[in-house]
């Protein structure tokens, strides 16, 4: 197995989006047989517009990586256990580029992206207490950060009018 079949595998695993996109670029499409005729119509009308499709593609797979239970999904059908999907994996660190990370809406999947490349994490994550246990610590850094954010917003606010009133 190789990266194009996990291309194709992704493909699979984002169909609901990727039909999503198909509907949107396309007339409105019954779902028997057309949908991959277009589909494939779709992909191979320009580079341009595959180039589109595999950035979305990967980008929706990069940011479900920030779910642990997801990735307990992937760890306990042995998507991990495969070398060419690690090595999908390891490919998929390009999007820690800031010209990549940009668009990501979920930044903890480039964490979870880093700690996939380690072998005892990918076996770990196929005890579901395992999975559970990140969800609740995502949760937690979360409660944290926006009490903290809240914080230091305020005091910048509270700062910024102590110097307009000092101007003044």
């Amino acid at each position: 197995m190789n990266l194009y079949y996990y291309g194709e595998l992704l493909l699979f695993l984002l169909l609901k989006h990727v039909f999503r996109i198909c509907v949107a670029q396309t007339e409105k499409i019954s779902f028997k047989g057309t949908v991959w005729v277009k589909f494939l119509l779709l992909f191979s009308l320009s580079d341009d517009t595959g180039n589109r499709l595999r950035f979305q593609l990967e980008l929706e797979f990069v940011q479900c990586l920030a779910n642990p239970n997801y990735l307990n999904f992937l760890a306990q059908r042995g998507y991990f256990k495969d070398k060419a999907f690690v090595n999908y994996l390891k490919y998929l660190l390009y999007w820690k580029e800031p010209e990549y990370a940009k668009y990501l809406k979920y930044p903890q999947c480039l964490h979870m992206l880093e700690l996939l490349q380690y072998e005892h994490f990918r076996k770990e994550l196929v005890n579901a207490q395992c999975a559970k246990f990140i969800d609740e610590q995502q949760i937690l850094h979360w409660q944290h950060y926006s009490r903290k954010r809240m914080r230091l917003q305020q005091a910048l606010a509270e700062q910024q009018q102590q110097n307009t009133t000092s101007v003044k």
